[in-house]
């Protein structure tokens, strides 16, 4: 439908609750800003962002306004939060996928008694997706009285294709039984993916990663260019685009992936939900080895050098949104774009370093709680069977040292330097606008053969790796810890440098250069190594979190008992109440 139809319409559903020459003004403002949006041949804007600026606006003028909210009570909310501030400590996961790890979480305690891996029992979608809604409002992962209650519906629809893949699990003969237990879990995180999406309608974010993958393929280049297809060039970039402008994770890059190759992924009828299912088993090993290219890392090098310009014009659309024309004129006018650039990088700079030590005492708490699980479930009886057991001092040093160590790492930390912005106002400037000079890039594809110099760094590269870990091991030697705790402790050490790694490149969101000094650099040598050790560690430990899944099903599940009865309860009081006249 038109736009000016759709504007129309909606201006008629206000008939009874204006004036009509005051909708006639409104409307006639409606069509100006589209007119200014369509108006290509006196623009100066780059196309992409040209359309990015329309979709979004197109989306916030024809959002439904007059719709019945979900609603839960507050009360029972402040308990579902207080349990999911526990359980962002405990999942050690990044914001962004918090609220998806969350939806998770939800899927397999509720589906855990139906699902095993190799066959499925009677669901009800239209329960689940009600029960994943509620809690999602609870614990604040959504806004209460903000969603509309028919996405519960749209949400119910969709999981039907996730349920019918999930009884063709047992299907897949080739499969073995732990194959078809990670590929079950792979459905449900796929699924979470797109409830998410149907849930938040995240349109600012699907623009701004669509954008930047146009704007950076124009301007980069393979070479030598016969080695790559503008299909897969394409593809690369947007992986590199997903992971270096939200820090999005395989799983959703994963589901994003499958609506390429699937078009009619979101509403597919009986035959392509039948071919899919048959496909997917191959489709994910093919993905999975897709996201783990080397080449992908030389798009992510480019892709992390631009992200700050879409991050900044994000926050740009973000603060702008309840005035669509002022959006129109600051794209339109460079220094009025300019000023709410410098505004909204300011505002990112002052709070950088909040948002990077409340991600770092999360981290670190997550660390400290799980070497604190195990020093008292593993550590200890090993200790006393093996050995003496501990004394306090090693005691202290077995828990705190890890601790130590991230806020080391932390508090070097540094926001980007003061002539920073005067480089995202040039970048930014010419991603936006036609008469900008801007740089392109380049992607080299050949591969370098083995020389003795790359061999010598290669082996520097593993001697500090095995120096850092016999020094961390001396270091717990010399307190005197059992062999056993010296080993698990030098790997949570691994895993502490890997999250504190992970944290300093969050730091890097509103720079647009590599800037390094020689601390740095000698810092890099040593805990690079050890943190690709930890990435590995940390994939194992949310593969096999046993505190997680401890929470899932022997707490979280009573806890949601009585959150319901409690909710209930509010309900037949409030009831009660209203028959007293």
């Amino acid at each position: 439908m038109p736009l000016l139809l759709r504007l129309c319409f909606w201006a008629c559903d206000f008939m009874n609750t204006t004036d009509v020459f005051s909708e006639q003004n409104d409307l006639k403002e409606d069509q100006d800003i589209q007119e200014e949006l369509e108006d290509e041949s006196h623009s100066n804007i780059n196309l992409p962002i040209q359309k990015l600026v329309e979709n979004y606006i197109d989306e916030i003028i024809t959002t439904e306004k007059n719709f019945v909210p979900i609603r839960v009570d507050e009360i029972v909310s402040r308990f579902a939060r207080f349990y999911e501030t526990i359980r962002k400590i405990i999942d050690w996961k990044d914001d962004n996928v918090l609220r998806r790890g969350a939806i998770e979480r939800i899927l397999k305690r509720i589906l855990f008694p139906k699902l095993t891996g190799i066959s499925v029992q009677d669901i009800k979608t239209e329960k689940v997706a009600e029960t994943l809604t509620v809690e999602l409002i609870r614990g604040g992962h959504l806004p209460n009285d903000a969603i509309p209650i028919d996405r519960i519906n749209a949400v119910s629809l969709a999981m039907e294709k996730y349920v019918y893949f999930l009884r063709h699990v047992s299907n897949y003969k080739r499969l073995e039984v732990k194959k078809r237990i990670n590929f079950t879990s792979f459905v449900l995180e796929i699924a979470s993916c797109e409830f998410e999406e149907i849930l938040t309608n995240p349109v600012k974010e699907y623009g701004l990663i669509e954008t930047m993958t146009d704007l950076v393929e124009e301007r980069v280049s393979v070479v030598p260019e016969k080695d790559m297809t503008p299909e897969d060039k394409r593809k690369f970039i947007f992986i590199a685009v997903c992971r270096a402008l939200y820090g999005l994770d395989d799983n959703f890059i994963s589901y994003q992936l499958l609506q390429q190759k699937y078009p009619e992924w979101q509403n597919p009828d009986e035959d392509e939900v039948r071919k899919i299912a048959e496909e997917l088993p191959v489709v994910w090993k093919e993905i999975s080895e897709e996201l783990k290219s080397r080449v992908i890392g030389k798009f992510e090098v480019i892709a992390e050098q631009v992200d700050t310009t879409f991050v900044l014009i994000g926050d740009i659309l973000e603060k702008l949104k309840d005035d669509p024309e002022k959006i129109v004129e600051t794209i339109k006018d460079k220094s009025s774009f300019v000023s709410e650039l410098k505004k909204v990088y300011e505002k990112r700079y002052k709070t950088l370093k909040t948002r990077l030590f409340r991600l770092a005492i999360f981290s670190t708490l997550s660390v400290f709680l799980s070497n604190w699980f195990l020093f008292f479930i593993v550590e200890v009886p090993l200790a006393r069977l093996f050995y003496d057991g501990f004394s306090i001092t090693a005691a202290i040093v077995d828990l705190l040292l890890p601790t130590a160590v991230m806020f080391f790492l932390v508090i070097i930390i540094k926001p980007p330097k003061k002539d920073n912005l005067d480089k995202v106002v040039d970048l930014s400037l010419s991603f936006v606008y036609k008469d900008v000079d801007y740089r392109n890039y380049r992607v080299e594809l050949k591969k370098h053969r083995p020389s003795l110099f790359r061999l010598i760094l290669s082996a520097l590269y593993i001697y500090t790796m095995l120096l850092f870990f016999a020094a961390i091991g001396w270091i717990f030697h010399t307190f005197e810890l059992p062999l056993t705790s010296v080993m698990l402790n030098t790997f949570t050490i691994a895993l502490t440098v890997f999250a504190a790694l992970t944290i300093k490149n969050k730091s890097k969101e509103l720079s647009v250069d590599e800037q390094m000094s020689v601390s740095d650099f000698i810092l890099d040598i040593f805990s690079v190594p050890v943190a690709k050790v930890g990435s590995l560690f940390a994939a194992k430990w949310r593969e096999y979190n046993v505190i997680a899944v401890l929470f899932n099903f022997v707490i979280e599940t009573p806890f949601a008992i009585i959150l319901n009865f409690i909710q209930e309860w509010r309900e037949f009081i409030k009831e009660r109440r209203a028959e007293i006249h």
